[in-house]
């Protein structure tokens, strides 16, 4: 292969590497010389039955043979119903409506649209550190890195920002943070925006490019009271969360919270776009027909990717197997931790690990840095987040086996190692 032509690619996209990748499986990338990379970034949490799993490359084949496209506005097909089917078998009971897009972004889009019909309400409250998407609206909702919404001001209004719980950054136990940000939000609704003018509370169940952070057991519960209590949309967005990757099909349900709306995208299709919003079916009927949709939306091979990626999840344990390596996972990185005081905190849920690097008490983004260059250079692929870019975020395919997580840790270790000499 060639990058013959690399010059005419938009330089709008951040690259993390300059590997050509050649072809791809389970939890390997391969590039056009033939070295092997242990892909831990998944994606960005995509590919989590791992690269061409042969189910849902069969039915992608199949698919494609029959109809590749069969637009949505004008006729139905059988894959959007198979998908649903898959859907209503691992979703939080009661919500049981669907609407499908092509990407994270706009299945956000989709929520806030469906709740502000809802409601008759104009305004919406997001939490600190949180990724929501790169469209308009969804970068006015964005507040993890001032990169995503740099000179596109002025941005969509209507949006207010309350605490996410962040227990390790605030240097609290998590009672006293969870208390706090709970505190907070209602000042937002006392001082910024009225309960009656707002349509909804969006919040990432395990917060994502923020720094994968678990909020304090209880605070999606009260979150999820208060907004019944205001009657407020609870809008909860898994779409880095959902499909197996904390352990369970949806962070939601460590918490057996249900929202309103929940949005789904990244790992519903491994790696064929596709995005959707389940949502409470009365809700439905103040979403006026017509108001919503897009040219793609419902795309027949994309749902035939979702279905049989939903399948093999639920049929191969993906979601069970995710729990038992993230503990695993989890317990070689504290190992590491005590042995490198520059490893502040190691957190997460099934295999949606956050490892974040202090010095002196202040965010370190140069060992991050470092030590995704060194795995990089032995193997193993990583990705950071965090408003400082100061945390690695582990997200391996749920495929992994523990023979896998036991390799890129030793290698994590060797990296760290020359990062710190």
């Amino acid at each position: 292969m060639q990058r013959q032509g690399i010059e005419h690619i938009s330089t709008v996209w951040s690259h993390g590497t300059e590997i050509l990748v050649d072809h791809a499986q389970g939890i390997h990338l391969y590039d056009e010389e033939g070295n092997r990379y242990i892909d831990f970034t998944s994606g960005i949490g995509v590919t989590n039955t791992g690269h061409c799993h042969p189910k849902v490359v069969a039915a992608i084949k199949a698919q494609a043979e029959k109809l590749i496209f069969g637009q949505f506005n004008i006729v139905y097909h059988q894959p959007v119903f198979d998908l649903v089917a898959e859907l209503k078998q691992v979703v939080p009971p009661g919500l049981d409506s669907f609407f499908f897009a092509s990407s994270g972004a706009e299945a956000v889009e989709a929520a806030v649209k469906l709740a502000k019909h809802a409601t008759g309400r104009p305004n919406i409250i997001v939490f600190s550190g949180s990724f929501h998407g790169r469209t308009h609206l969804t970068m006015a909702m964005t507040t993890s890195k001032t990169v995503y919404r740099t000179h596109y001001q002025p941005l969509v209004g209507g949006i207010f920002v309350a605490p996410y719980p962040y227990s390790y950054y605030f240097g609290w136990d998590d009672e006293t943070t969870k208390k706090f940000a709970l505190k907070e939000l209602k000042r937002v609704l006392k001082g910024q925006s009225a309960p009656d003018e707002t349509a909804a509370i969006i919040i990432e169940p395990v917060l994502g490019e923020g720094g994968y952070v678990v909020p304090p057991a209880g605070f999606l519960a009260a979150l999820r009271e208060l907004c019944t209590e205001h009657g407020i949309m609870l809008i909860a967005d898994e779409v880095q969360s959902g499909f197996g990757r904390t352990g369970k099909f949806f962070a939601v349900q460590h918490e057996n919270v249900l929202p309103d709306i929940m949005t789904m995208a990244k790992g519903i299709a491994s790696g064929v776009p596709l995005s959707g919003i389940a949502y409470k079916s009365e809700l439905g009927k103040k979403w006026i027909t017509g108001t919503h949709g897009g040219t793609y939306s419902g795309n027949t091979l994309a749902c035939a990717a979702g279905a049989a990626t939903v399948r093999a999840i639920r049929e191969e344990g993906l979601d069970k197997n995710a729990a038992v390596q993230g503990e695993r996972l989890m317990k070689g990185l504290k190992e590491i931790q005590k042995d490198f005081p520059v490893l502040g905190d190691v957190r997460g849920r099934g295999l949606m690990v956050a490892t974040e690097f202090t010095s002196g008490g202040e965010p370190d983004a140069a060992i991050v840095k470092a030590i995704k260059k060194n795995a990089q250079d032995m193997g193993l692929l990583l990705l950071s987040c965090g408003t400082f870019d100061n945390i690695i975020r582990w997200i391996p395919p749920l495929v992994s086996k523990a023979e896998d997580i036991d390799e890129a840790l030793s290698i994590f270790r060797k990296a760290l190692e020359k990062a710190v000499k």
